[in-house]
């Protein structure tokens, strides 16, 4: 069934403001600071749901994992010369960051920043994801953990690892993910999406993901949430270039997100 996809603004001071000026910033950025605004979310949500039977609203928390050991690498070296030769290989005899590196200490705090917030906001009535979705990457189930801690039990609401949630792939030895064994036996609380494989069969040390692909997997992901997910609240823990494609599939403007920073939207999907 085909679909289009597009946002909807006037939620989120990310809507407009193209600038992460704090990694999670207040209330998500909701613009509404009364004290029962989740509470208004979720009634402007279940009245947008039931206009029509062809369109379905959802609010998604798109997270991108803390800084990881690739991050350090690309801040010591800079970007330029980091694409250029260092990104390639798997460390520099101080640091490793490949194959798919871990968090840094400061990836871990900035993960147990949101969990803060999501705590704080507990508070004030907001209503928590009801489906979880996560990228393969180390770091990016490491963020999942982290950040949901008291928050969700993953034994009751169990987060699921798919592909197509992963960073942009190729050449970087940091977006190279790790096997299925390892998967299964160092995050036993997460689900593993059917024909998942052993290797990471997309994985090229000459070719590096188009753009456009990125968009085209984001889009997918979005496909896959909208076909099967009743709930209305999801949460996706991911990559900046993922989470950049996710904005183009959802027509959301480009947010320059930082390491552990949080992008709420409301997304609107209209079947054919």
């Amino acid at each position: 069934m085909a679909r289009s996809y597009e946002t909807v603004k006037g939620f989120f001071a990310q809507d407009e403001n193209s600038l992460a000026p704090k990694v999670v910033p207040e209330r998500f950025g909701l613009l509404d600071s009364s004290d029962d605004r989740w509470h208004k979310v979720l009634e402007k949500l279940k009245i947008l749901n039931n206009e029509s039977t062809k369109v379905t609203y959802k609010l998604i928390f798109a997270a991108r994992h803390g800084q990881g050991y690739h991050n350090l690498g690309d801040i010591k070296y800079g970007t330029e010369v980091w694409n250029a030769r260092w990104a390639k290989l798997t460390g520099d005899g101080e640091i490793v960051w490949g194959p798919d590196p871990r968090l840094t200490a400061l990836g871990e705090d900035q993960a147990r920043d949101a969990n803060a917030l999501w705590k704080q906001e507990l508070q004030a009535g907001i209503p928590l994801p009801a489906k979880l979705y996560c990228s393969p990457m180390t770091r990016a189930l490491q963020t999942c953990q982290f950040t949901f801690a008291g928050v969700i039990d993953f034994s009751k609401r169990t987060p699921l690892i798919m592909e197509n949630c992963r960073e942009i792939y190729g050449v970087n030895t940091c977006d190279q993910r790790r096997s299925l064994s390892y998967l299964r036996s160092t995050f036993p609380d997460f689900a593993i999406e059917d024909g998942f494989a052993e290797e990471d069969e997309l994985h090229d040390p000459h070719v590096r993901e188009e753009l456009a692909h990125v968009t085209s997997r984001a889009r997918l992901v979005l496909d896959y949430i909208f076909e099967r997910d009743e709930e209305h609240v999801i949460s996706i823990t991911s990559h900046s270039e993922f989470i950049n494609g996710l904005n183009r599939a959802a027509g959301h403007q480009p947010v320059a997100l930082p390491t552990g920073g949080v992008l709420p939207m409301v997304v609107k999907c209209t079947k054919a």
